[in-house]
């Protein structure tokens, strides 16, 4: 199934939108058709013009956006457009809010809905801005030893390959895509089997893991970007994908100046702007089209 397809039909559930973007006090988004981009609560502004400070911006993001290639794409645009210089630290969405807890980065582009909420709450960001979203597939060995392939449910799956006891193998790193595990954990009315031998953490990022899966011949999850970055010509197949519980949306937050006086407060909100001017996510709408036939990343346009 093409991507773009696939996430259209997730984002066709309002009611996971919402979990995934809203807040207590944004209004209810109108249900997105089939064949739009879905509507969220978070709108992305219109960028207005920043003087850039010429000064080193700490970009602190997932794996994922490395791992994928978007990185090597955006960065260079970035500094072309501005004279600024991007260290990017490039760790689970977990340890990269961390970073922005201590005032350590000046800017984060992660995927971990609950966490950021919660960051936010803190007062550590502002101007939490919705980027683009893809979704999540499980992948494992061809023969399958769980018998997932094919599920809908993406909880029951999980279920599955507990009864099997199957060889799972999670990041455990705290990013978003070890939350969403977790949650699909939840979701399955199980506790995260911590300490069972057939279920190990990696503690790397995707890339790796999805490495470590593959030689070890055991299941994982994936964001779709990098499984698609990564595959090699022996790359374990998708085994669950469509469910609406692997919705993944991706935020640019910039660190709250006011809380950490010390941080590039006028390069952070230019990169936010430039993540979401219109040029910018054209570049991330087109990314991966040329080598896998579609997008890696749906932007945000409306």
């Amino acid at each position: 199934m093409r991507l773009r397809s696939l996430i259209f039909s997730i984002a066709a559930i309002p009611a996971l939108l919402l979990a995934a973007c809203g807040t207590a006090e944004t209004p209810k988004a109108p249900a997105p058709s089939a064949t739009t981009a879905p509507a969220t609560p978070t709108a992305s502004p219109t960028p207005t013009a920043v003087k850039s400070s010429g000064k080193e911006l700490i970009l602190a993001t997932t794996t994922s956006t490395q791992d994928s290639g978007l990185l090597d794409v955006i960065v260079p645009l970035y500094e072309k457009q501005t004279g600024d210089k991007v260290k990017v630290i490039a760790v689970g969405s977990g340890a990269a809010l961390e970073l922005g807890r201590k005032g350590n980065a000046d800017v984060l582009l992660v995927h971990s809905p609950a966490a950021e909420e919660a960051y936010m709450k803190e007062g550590a960001g502002i101007n939490r801005t919705r980027v683009m979203y893809n979704d999540f597939v499980i992948v494992g060995p061809a023969a399958d030893p769980a018998k997932i392939k094919g599920m809908k449910d993406s909880a029951a799956a999980m279920k599955a390959i507990q009864d099997a006891k199957a060889p799972f193998y999670s990041r455990g790193d705290n990013s978003g895509t070890h939350a969403a595990e977790q949650t699909l954990w939840k979701a399955a009315n199980l506790a995260v089997p911590k300490g069972q031998p057939w279920y190990a953490e990696t503690g790397q990022g995707m890339g790796a893991t999805l490495t470590v899966a593959l030689e070890k011949n055991g299941y994982t999850i994936s964001d779709r970007a990098t499984w698609l970055a990564s595959a090699k010509k022996d790359q374990q197949p998708i085994l669950v994908e469509g469910d609406a519980k692997l919705f993944n949306v991706y935020h640019v937050i910039p660190v709250n100046p006011e809380k950490f006086p010390a941080v590039n407060k006028t390069s952070a909100e230019q990169f936010r702007q430039f993540m979401v001017a219109k040029d910018t996510l054209s570049v991330i709408g087109n990314f991966g089209k040329d080598k896998y036939g579609a997008p890696l990343f749906i932007a945000y346009t409306e």
